[in-house]
Formats: C-alpha cells, sequence, structure tokens
C-alpha cells in the first residue's frame, strides 16, 4: 500500500512548520486517559457495533446493496454518520495499537458499505433509491453531506495509519462525486449541517489532492447567503446560513454545526494562506469563549436548537453542553494552536477534555451523558436500561440514543488522544497534556525520547527523563495551565517558579526535570454580567470543575449555601467545603413563589463539612441530583 502522509494524525495542515504528535510517537503507560483509552477499545468500540446491528443501521447499506430499498429504512436520514464515525474509531485503534479486532471489524464494516456505493461514487442509504427521496433534495435537513463528510475522515484514518485501501478509494470515489456535483457549474448548494468541509479538507491533505481543499472553500464562501430553506421555529443560524464565515464576529445556532463549519474554515484558511479567514476564526473563538462557554468547556445554553444562547447567557441547569459539540470544541481549537501556537488553545482543550469528554461515557464504556448539565435539579427515572433512549438531556447516562451521534464521536476521539497531547516545531517539543507515558518524537535535529511519570491531573507532579535526544541543543516546552500561579520547575538545581503560558528549557540525554503544577482546590466566580449563576461561586481542583453530589449531601441540593470565607480542603480527587442548609419556609399553598422579605443570616443552619467531586464522576454512583456553581452564603 502506498504510504501518502507522514503522520498518524487527524489533522495535518499543509503549510506551517508545527504539527501534532503522530499516535505511534506516544504509548501511554497509565493513568486518566490510558484507562478512558483501554475502555474504549475494550468495550466502547463493540458496544457501538453491537447496537447499529440491532437497530438496523449498518443493515441498511446491505439492503442498498441488495437493491431492497423500498421498504421502511429504520434510523433517522444520518445514521450512516454513525457507522463511519465508528469506523473512524477503529481505524485509529486498529493503526495505533494493533488491536485485531478493530481491524477485523473495520475491514467488514468497509465491505458492506463499498457494495452500497452507486457507480458515480454516491454512497448514501436514505436518498436517490427506489422508494426513496431523489439525491440532495433536501440539503437543509437530508444530511447526505454531512455523512460523506465523515465517511471522509474515516479514510483519512485509514489512510495515516495503513495507507490507500478499499476504504480510501470509496472516500476518493465519493469526494470527486461531490467535486463534480457541487463544484463551478453545478449545484451551488450547501449542507444544512456542516462536515463535509472538514473531510474534502483532510482528506484532500492525506492524499495531496487540490480539487477537495478547493470544493471545502467553494463551501465555507458559499454559506451565509440564507439559501438553506428555514426550519419551522428556527431562522437560518442555526445552519450559520445567516452571515458569511468571513463577516461572522461569534458562534451561534446549532452549535455543533457552528464548530464543525469553523473547522472547516480553519483548515480552508490555513492551507490558503488566508489570513483573514483564519483572523475570522480566530475572532469568533475569542468572543464565544469569553461570552458563550460553560466552566466545563461546554459550549450550548439552549435546548431548541442544541445552539449556542446570547452573550451571557449560560444557564446551569438547562446548560445542554451536547457532548459532540466539546469535541467539536477540541477540533477547532486544535487547529487553531497549530496554526498559531497560542497557549490558550491547548488550555480550553484542556478544560474541555477533563470536564465534558470525560464526564459523558460510564465508567465501562458502555452509556454516556448526551447533554451535561451544571446543575441537576431531581434524580433522573426516565432511561431505559437496554432500550433506545428518546431523550438527550437526562441525568443518568444511557446506553444508546435515538440520535447516537455522542458515543460514536467519543470513540473516535479516545482512540486517537495522543495527537492532542503534545506538537513538533523544528527542534522544539511542547507538550500539551499530561500523561504517563513514553515519548518517541523525530526533531529536526534527530530523535528525542521522552519517559513522563505523573498522577495529573489528581497530583500536580510531572516528572520527565530525557532518554535519549540529539547532540545539538533541542527544546523542551512545558504548557503552565492559566490557572497554575505558582508553579515551579526543576531541571536538577534548585525549582524556579514558572507562570501560566509555556516553561521552556534546553535539554539532553540524562536531563531530568519536575514540574509542579499546583492542583489544590480554589474558589472560582462567574462574571457578574451570568445571571443564572450571580451570588455563586464554584469550586476547580487543577483542570478539574467539581460538583457537589445530592450523595454526598446531609441536605436536600436547593438547599445547600456554601462558606465563600473558608478556603476549600483538598481530599482525595476532590475538595471538602464547609456548606450550611438554609431552611426556606414552605410557600403558601397556590401562592407564587416569591416574598416581600429579604432571607437572612438566621436562616442558616450550624455548618458541616461536605465532600465535592470531579464533575466528570458525578451520577458514575447511580441517579443523583448535582451542581457545579453552589449559592453563597449571607
Amino acid at each position: 500500500m502506498k504510504r501518502t502522509s507522514r503522520q498518524r494524525v487527524p489533522v495535518e495542515p499543509r503549510t506551517g512548520a508545527r504539527r501534532g504528535l503522530g499516535l505511534d510517537e506516544l504509548a501511554l503507560t497509565g493513568g486518566f486517559w490510558h484507562d478512558r483509552q483501554r475502555t474504549n477499545a475494550d468495550a466502547t468500540l463493540a458496544h457501538c457495533l453491537e447496537w447499529m446491528e440491532r437497530l438496523g443501521w449498518v443493515a441498511n447499506f446491505d439492503r442498498v446493496a441488495a437493491g431492497d430499498t423500498a421498504g421502511p429504512r429504520p434510523g433517522w436520514q444520518f445514521s450512516d454518520s454513525e457507522v463511519y464515525k465508528l469506523i473512524e474509531a477503529l481505524a485509529w485503534e486498529s493503526g495505533r495499537s494493533g488491536d485485531p479486532r478493530a481491524k477485523e471489524a473495520l475491514e467488514s464494516l468497509v465491505d458492506r458499505i463499498g457494495a452500497a456505493q452507486d457507480d458515480d461514487g454516491y454512497l448514501n442509504t436514505c436518498y436517490g433509491h427506489t422508494g426513496q427521496a431523489g439525491r440532495y433534495t433536501d440539503l437543509s435537513s437530508g444530511h447526505e453531506l454531512y455523512c460523506t463528510g465523515h465517511l471522509l475522515q474515516a479514510a483519512v484514518a485509514r489512510v495515516r495509519t495503513v495507507g490507500e485501501d478499499k476504504l480510501v478509494e470509496i472516500a476518493r470515489r465519493a469526494a470527486d462525486h461531490v467535486c463534480r456535483e457541487f463544484g463551478p457549474g453545478a449545484s451551488d448548494g450547501i449542507c444544512g449541517h456542516p462536515e463535509i468541509e472538514v473531510g474534502l479538507a483532510e482528506l484532500g491533505r492525506a492524499l495531496g489532492e487540490p480539487r477537495y481543499l478547493e470544493q471545502a472553500r467553494v463551501f465555507i464562501e458559499r454559506r451565509g447567503r440564507g439559501t438553506l430553506e428555514p426550519i419551522a421555529l428556527l431562522d437560518a443560524s442555526y445552519f450559520q446560513d445567516d452571515v458569511p464565515v468571513r463577516e461572522a464576529e461569534v458562534w451561534r445556532g446549532h452549535a455543533v454545526r457552528a464548530l464543525y463549519l469553523a473547522a472547516g474554515a480553519a483548515d480552508v484558511a490555513v492551507d490558503t494562506g488566508d489570513a483573514g479567514l483564519l483572523d475570522a476564526v480566530a475572532r469568533q473563538w475569542d468572543r464565544s469563549v469569553e461570552r458563550r462557554t460553560y466552566l466545563t468547556g461546554g459550549m450550548g445554553s439552549r435546548h431548541q436548537d442544541e445552539g449556542f444562547g446570547e452573550d451571557w447567557e449560560l444557564p446551569p441547569d438547562r446548560a445542554y453542553c451536547e457532548t459532540c459539540a466539546g469535541i467539536a470544541s477540541v477540533m477547532v481549537s486544535w487547529r487553531l494552536h497549530l496554526a498559531t501556537g497560542d497557549v490558550r488553545y491547548a488550555d480550553l482543550i484542556e478544560r474541555t477534555f477533563y470536564n465534558v469528554i470525560a464526564a459523558s461515557p460510564a465508567e465501562d464504556g458502555r452509556s454516556f451523558f448526551y447533554a451535561n448539565p451544571l446543575h441537576q435539579r431531581s434524580a433522573a427515572a426516565d432511561v431505559r436500561p437496554g432500550e433506545v433512549n428518546p431523550r438527550a438531556e437526562g441525568g443518568v447516562r444511557a446506553p444508546w440514543f435515538d440520535v447516537s451521534c455522542c458515543p460514536t464521536n467519543l470513540a473516535r476521539t479516545l482512540a486517537s488522544w495522543q495527537a492532542y497531547a503534545a506538537t513538533v516545531d523544528g527542534d522544539t517539543l511542547s507538550l500539551l497534556q499530561y500523561a504517563s507515558g513514553r515519548l518517541k518524537v523525530h526533531l529536526d535535529a534527530g530523535e528525542l525520547h521522552l519517559d513522563v511519570t505523573t498522577a495529573y491531573p489528581h497530583e500536580g507532579t510531572v516528572r520527565i527523563a530525557v532518554v535519549e535526544a540529539p547532540e545539538a541543543p533541542v527544546e523542551l516546552r512545558l504548557r503552565v495551565p492559566s490557572w497554575a500561579e505558582g508553579a515551579t520547575l526543576s531541571d536538577g538545581d534548585a525549582a524556579r517558579e514558572v507562570a501560566p503560558g509555556w516553561a521552556a528549557t534546553a535539554v539532553r540525554k540524562g536531563d531530568e526535570l519536575t514540574l509542579e503544577l499546583p492542583v489544590r482546590p480554589r474558589l472560582t466566580w462567574p462574571d457578574e454580567r451570568i445571571d443564572a449563576v450571580r451570588g455563586c461561586v464554584a469550586v476547580e481542583k487543577g483542570p478539574l470543575v467539581l460538583c457537589a453530589e445530592s450523595v454526598d449531601l446531609p441536605w436536600p441540593i436547593e438547599s445547600v449555601r456554601i462558606d465563600a470565607t473558608e478556603a476549600p480542603r483538598a481530599e482525595g480527587d476532590g475538595a471538602v467545603v464547609r456548606v450550611f442548609e438554609r431552611a426556606d419556609p414552605l410557600p403558601s399553598p397556590g401562592a407564587v413563589p416569591y416574598r416581600s422579605v429579604a432571607p437572612d443570616d438566621e436562616g442558616l443552619s450550624a455548618a458541616s463539612e461536605v465532600r465535592l467531586i470531579p464533575y466528570h464522576r458525578w451520577a458514575q454512583r447511580g441517579s443523583s441530583t448535582m451542581r457545579v456553581f453552589l449559592p453563597v452564603a449571607r
């Protein structure tokens, strides 16, 4: 097979010296992400395949291949995309670890989807065949190009881990079809759900095919002209079809769509040298992070359209924060970091990894959160074990959803986690995410091998041994998170304080370094303009957002008030805080829940200490109530 790309990475810009870490350049040896990646390989991949087989989503391809499409088709019109995301996950897993289970499952799926591809390259199981609507007759809601985009991303994983094979050929034919149908002189349409842009740009990079990048650019430039047919009760901003991409100031509408579009725009901007377009994406990131992002890194505050709210509209109990939006946020931030080297993007990636992505899967990897609220008012009771769950929100992780985009998205992200851990730029290696492992990286000057040992994020000590290094000086940069005031770095001599940002040092073979990050718990106050949590405070510990969960509380969660005059105390992977109970009188029957008398300190009980846990662990012990922002005792 012909190798067409030098690195096993999901994102590889054609320009710029900075690159992500290849999956084969970091072997995790234990800890937080090692355990989750192993669970993903051992349980989640098979779980996703079993559900899609059970529901007939995979068999949809068999029916198209057999010409048997006249009857009902199971699954939503975009269910093909879940199969493609699973194939991508299997490709990263088998390419990284050599897992024979992943390889076998992937090859079987590829044979089945390949048999369903039309002679001209079109591949979709919901449109274009006997008994179905015609091709591209519903660009607003049909998701045909969205599905194709995920097929192309799966092929990128394959070509970058193995080379050109059957999956890559299927994707090439599908991409060629898209270019013919939507290129110059053909249809001027766009897809209601962005994704084709990312798929085309990255496959173009992987195969060295400039036509695909150009088609991605065309789709980006067409957007924002109001050409998509509106959906009832929603306007063009839902599709990001209200304002051209390069003119938009902030992300709006459906969060996943907005973020996939931004990722595609960043790809196009970097590879075409379009500084104006890249500046637009960075500008949108700035404002959206400053005003429309939750403490967890979650994005999307409205359930109606799974979308962004207005500036400062961040209600904790109605936070949507879809898991897929968290993954899409990482996709955008990663591209911006590769383009600029700005450490802020890596900081947000860490926040999102630990508090959105890590929160979604259960410990066994077989059930998931779709939405990730920061306040659960009542213990969930409507999740159906062993069945498809119709609701995205809930409070208990569900084994599968009617719309199950999140489990497969998690699977592909966890399988490729190493790619986001570090960057290489000439003779500089920058460590962005901390995990125990062995790094073997090729710099311009030669091989650099590091052994990293850490219990991060639960402890702040990161020890780095330089096992092999070039004779010429090379630089190691360590990311010091924005919260890590007072961090220190020791390289054999006395420790020196390092400020948030980058801690850089030249390294040689035999060097031993120790980075100490202060992961003690701290109070975090919201901006006063976030009305929904005014008068509240949260607790963080290192990169982890903590929460109060009902199983650890002596009183109902709505009665708890935190004593913000006393610093939280570390305990295990969480913290202990001093709280009071406010036992407000019951309202009069039939009266509105308001009073003319202000509450006072006399309504507070004697103090008690309670334990806060990492947000990503909430509801692992069963159905519960929970909140991140706690009201402050008066």
